[in-house]
C-alpha cells in the first residue's frame, strides 16, 4: 500500500477576513511533492480554511490512490484533535468541514500528527500565495508558487508542479485587508516570533512571545501562532520534549515506522499541556480555574517539606485568618461557581472557608493532592541536604528523580496535574472554578500552561493564600494571571 502525507494549512487576515488555504500532497517513501492544491476562498475564518485546506488535501491524494495510507500534518491542533476523535466538534461552521473530510478515505487509513507552525511551511506558503492572489482579484495557480520560490532564492522548482488542484471553482475576490502580502500575520498585525510553539473544542494556537487574551501583559515561556486558536493536551506526559521536532523540509521528508512512533508520542504528549495563544472570538468563555494555595500550617513559616505522605497538618491560626481573607476577596469577585479541593486537611479547611462565605459546596478532587515527598516530609531543605546529599543533588536536576524514600517526582506530579486538569477542563467548561491546592499542584498547572520546562518549578515562589489563575480555551490554549499577593490577606 502506498503512503502519502498530506501536510496542509489555512489562514485568514481578519478572522473572519480574506482566507486561503493551501494543501501538498508528498510521497511519503521518497519524499517527493506529488501535487499542490490552494486556493482562495473569500471572507472565511481561520478554522473554516485550515478545515478547507484538509479536504482538499485529502481529495487530492485520493485522486492519487483511493487505496493510499494517508498520514495527515497540520499545525491546527484544533483540526488533528478533531479529527482524531479526541475533542468534540461543537462549533456549527466546524462539523460538516470535518464530515466532509472524513468522507474522503476510510477512517482506518488516516492518522494524524500535530506539527508546529515552522514545519509546516510548505503548505503555509501556499496558503499565503491563495490570499495574496485573491488580493490581486486572481485565483492562484501554480505559477504563483513557482514565482514565490524565485523570489525567495531557493533556485528550486519542486516537483510535480503540473499536479495543481483545486478544491473548488474560484470566487469573486473580497476587499483586501491591510495585513496582505506574503506575510504570514493572517491579521494578527505585527507579531514577534520567539520560538515555536506548542486546541478541547475550538481554536487557538500561537506565535508571538506575549498572549494577551484581554487579561493584561502575560508572558509566554513557549511562543504561539498568530492565527485562530488552536492547542491543548492531555496524555501523562507532562513536559514537553523541546529539541524532539526536527526540521524535516516537505520535499524530502520520508515517513518511517519510526517517524510514526514518535510522531504518535509527540501526539500523546501535545495532548498532555495546552499552550497560549490568542482568543478568536468564536471560541466561548473558557474553563478558568482559579488556584487557591492553602493558607498557613505550623510548617509553613519554617519551610518544612509539607507533602500528602506526612502527617497532614491543619491550618494554623494565621492560616485561618488567611483563608477567611481569601473568601472575602473571591467573594468581592464574585466569579466563583464551583469550588474543588484536594483531600488534605489544610485544604478542605481553607475551602470550607470560602464556601461559607459564597455558599457553595466543596467538591473534592484526589488529583488535587500535594506531592508525596518520602522520606523527607517534616524536614528543613537543609536538614534534607545534611541527611541525603545525593538524593537531593539528583532530585534538583532531573523531574523525573524521587525524593528519598520512595516519594513522588515531579514527572509524576505532572502526569497526574494534567489529567485531572483534562478532567476538570471537560467538567466545567465555561465555567469558573476555585480550586484549592498546594504549591507543587499550582505551579505544575502554571507551568503546563505556560509551556515551560520543569527547571521553572524551582523558580515560582507561592506564598500562602495567594491566588493564580490559567483560562482554558476550546482550542487547548491557556492564558495565565499571577496574583501571588498575600497582601490583602495579612
Amino acid at each position: 500500500m502506498r503512503e502519502f502525507i498530506v501536510e496542509a494549512d489555512g489562514g485568514s487576515r481578519g478572522n473572519p477576513g480574506p482566507a486561503g488555504y493551501g494543501s501538498v500532497v508528498i510521497d511519503a517513501t521518497t519524499g517527493e511533492t506529488l501535487t499542490e492544491a490552494a486556493e482562495y476562498i473569500g471572507i472565511a475564518t481561520n478554522n473554516v480554511a485550515e478545515y478547507r485546506g484538509l479536504v482538499a488535501g485529502l481529495r487530492a491524494a485520493h485522486t492519487l490512490d483511493p487505496t493510499a495510507h494517508i498520514h495527515v500534518r497540520m499545525d491546527s491542533k484544533l483540526v488533528v484533535e478533531q479529527m482524531s476523535g479526541r475533542w468534540k466538534i461543537k462549533h456549527p461552521d466546524m462539523k460538516p468541514l470535518a464530515a466532509e473530510a472524513g468522507a474522503v478515505f476510510p477512517p482506518d487509513q488516516v492518522t494524524y500528527e500535530w506539527i508546529p507552525r515552522e514545519k509546516n511551511k510548505h503548505a503555509d506558503r501556499l496558503a499565503n500565495e491563495a490570499m495574496d492572489a485573491g488580493k490581486r482579484g486572481e485565483q492562484w495557480s501554480a505559477a504563483d508558487s513557482t514565482a514565490e520560490l524565485r523570489s525567495t532564492g531557493s533556485g528550486e522548482t519542486p516537483k510535480g508542479r503540473g499536479a495543481v488542484t483545486h478544491a473548488a471553482p474560484p470566487r469573486e475576490p473580497d476587499q483586501p485587508s491591510s495585513a496582505g502580502s506574503g506575510e504570514a500575520f493572517k491579521g494578527r498585525g505585527a507579531v514577534t516570533h520567539a520560538a515555536p510553539p506548542r486546541e478541547p473544542d475550538q481554536p487557538s494556537s500561537a506565535g508571538s512571545g506575549e498572549a494577551f487574551k484581554g487579561r493584561g501583559a502575560v508572558t509566554h515561556a513557549a511562543p504561539p501562532r498568530e492565527r485562530d486558536q488552536p492547542s491543548s493536551a492531555g496524555s501523562g506526559e507532562a513536559f514537553k520534549g523541546r529539541g524532539e521536532l526536527r526540521d524535516q523540509p516537505p520535499l524530502t521528508r520520508t515517513m518511517t515506522t519510526t517517524d510514526k512512533t514518535t510522531a504518535d508520542t509527540r501526539a500523546a504528549r501535545n495532548v498532555a499541556t495546552p499552550t497560549p495563544g490568542w482568543a478568536p472570538a468564536d471560541m466561548g468563555a473558557p474553563a478558568t480555574f482559579v488556584l487557591l494555595r492553602h493558607g498557613e500550617t505550623p510548617l509553613t513559616p519554617q519551610k518544612r517539606f509539607s507533602g500528602s505522605g506526612g502527617t497532614n497538618p491543619s491550618l494554623s491560626p494565621v492560616g485561618q485568618d488567611q483563608a477567611t481573607r481569601a473568601a472575602t476577596a473571591l467573594a468581592a469577585r464574585g466569579t466563583i461557581q464551583h469550588i474543588i479541593a484536594s483531600p488534605l486537611t489544610r485544604t478542605r479547611e481553607t475551602a470550607a472557608a470560602v464556601a461559607n462565605r459564597l455558599g457553595l459546596d466543596v467538591t473534592i478532587e484526589e488529583g488535587l493532592r500535594e506531592t508525596d515527598f518520602g522520606a523527607w516530609e517534616g524536614l528543613t531543605f537543609a536538614e534534607v541536604r545534611e541527611r541525603y546529599p545525593d538524593d537531593l543533588t539528583t532530585w534538583l536536576g532531573d523531574p523525573t528523580a524521587h525524593p528519598t524514600g520512595g516519594g513522588e517526582s515531579f514527572a509524576e506530579t505532572a502526569t497526574r496535574i494534567a489529567a485531572t486538569r483534562d478532567k476538570l477542563i471537560a467538567a466545567y467548561a465555561g465555567r469558573t472554578v476555585l480550586l484549592v491546592t498546594h504549591v507543587t499542584p499550582i505551579k505544575t498547572f502554571v507551568q503546563l500552561a505556560l509551556g515551560a520546562p520543569p527547571e521553572s518549578l524551582f523558580r515560582m515562589e507561592l506564598s500562602a493564600a495567594s491566588l493564580s489563575t490559567v483560562a482554558y480555551y476550546a482550542d487547548g490554549n491557556a492564558s495565565v494571571r499571577l496574583f501571588n499577593d498575600t497582601s490583602h490577606l495579612r
